[in-house]
């Protein structure tokens, strides 16, 4: 925390201006809303797992400064990943100037890569498709459906990875939802790595009933269950990392519920603040200003909204540290 509260004072004397000066206008705000009883919805595009930031966020969610993550479904297993094959990751800090050869080579060695990052297959995504493999096969002989995201902490519970370990399980913000059971919705999961190998062990017949994992569907019902359920007490937030369907997904389930349901006690969003490098553009839902969200009866007129043009990777440990040290 000593840390945090250092960081927190750099931040304040040297962000003056600019992007910097938004920066601290959003962790600020984000402070702010936390003291008047607020709760924050965080949402993770991009590959913010494989960037490790699981080594600040995961303090957020222990310190209950994030209240339910949306996330993308290779955020979600990247996250495990990292926390048992850590040590077999190969870093390419050329990236820029690898040729179609040098990508071949990585490929023949197993290893894929995320811009400077290689993910090992055989340590991180073969080790792990064999436990939840165990888990969906259990779940579909005992007529059991369960969201991705029940999945992973499941494993997590059982302790079965637990000697496979290779990073502190502190710094995994997965380790630290499941601790806490934090909402976690997963829109698109079936884009990701463990999806792809779900439609395969489908496809094979090793798994009887295709909807043994539950749907984008059922999480959209979910969550308008949370968020209808905790705005009869707090105001929520959203703080959003990146664009996609990590941010777009969750956002909607106020004008869903307000115009598709006619629900006329829901609340808007309390907060806003946006990190992106996606500069504003015409037609760019990662680009669109905040403002844009009004006519979408995401946000209120008067709703504290913050964007940070940045990269993500840099700007969010900072937020968050500042955040830890208030």
């Amino acid at each position: 925390m000593e840390n945090a509260q250092a960081i927190r004072a750099f931040v304040r004397h040297h962000y003056r201006h600019f992007n910097a000066a938004a920066l601290v206008d959003a962790a600020e705000g984000y402070v702010s809303f936390l003291a008047q009883g607020g709760q924050m919805l965080v949402t993770l595009a991009g590959a913010m797992s494989t960037a490790e930031l699981g080594l600040s966020l995961a303090e957020m969610i222990r310190q209950d400064k994030i209240h339910a993550i949306s996330c993308t479904g290779a955020n979600l297993e990247e996250d495990l990943y990292n926390l048992v094959a850590h040590d077999s990751y190969v870093r390419v800090p050329n990236y820029r100037d690898l040729t179609p050869k040098d990508e071949q080579a990585l490929l023949e060695r197993h290893l894929n890569r995320v811009t400077d990052t290689c993910i090992p297959e055989e340590e991180a995504i073969r080790r792990i498709e064999t436990a939840i493999l165990a888990e969906w096969q259990a779940a579909d002989q005992a007529g059991e459906r369960f969201f991705p995201h029940e999945f992973l902490y499941r494993i997590l519970r059982s302790g079965k990875l637990a000697p496979s370990f290779q990073i502190d399980p502190k710094d995994s913000w997965l380790m630290a939802a499941c601790e806490k059971n934090l909402p976690i919705f997963v829109p698109g999961w079936e884009d990701s790595t463990t999806g792809n190998i779900y439609a395969a062990h489908c496809m094979a017949g090793d798994l009887r009933n295709v909807h043994t994992v539950r749907t984008g569907i059922e999480y959209m019902m979910q969550l308008a269950q949370w968020y209808s359920a905790t705005t009869a007490s707090s105001p929520v937030g959203f703080f959003q990392i990146g664009g996609g369907i990590a941010g777009d997904f969750p956002i909607c389930v106020v004008p869903m519920m307000r115009q598709d349901l006619e629900r006329t006690d829901i609340p808007l969003w309390a907060y806003f603040c946006q990190i992106s490098d996606s500069t504003t553009s015409y037609g760019s839902y990662s680009g669109a200003v905040p403002n844009e969200k009004i006519t979408w009866e995401k946000l209120d007129l008067n709703t504290p909204k913050f964007i940070v043009e940045s990269d993500a990777t840099i700007v969010v440990p900072l937020i968050f540290a500042y955040v830890l040290g208030s």
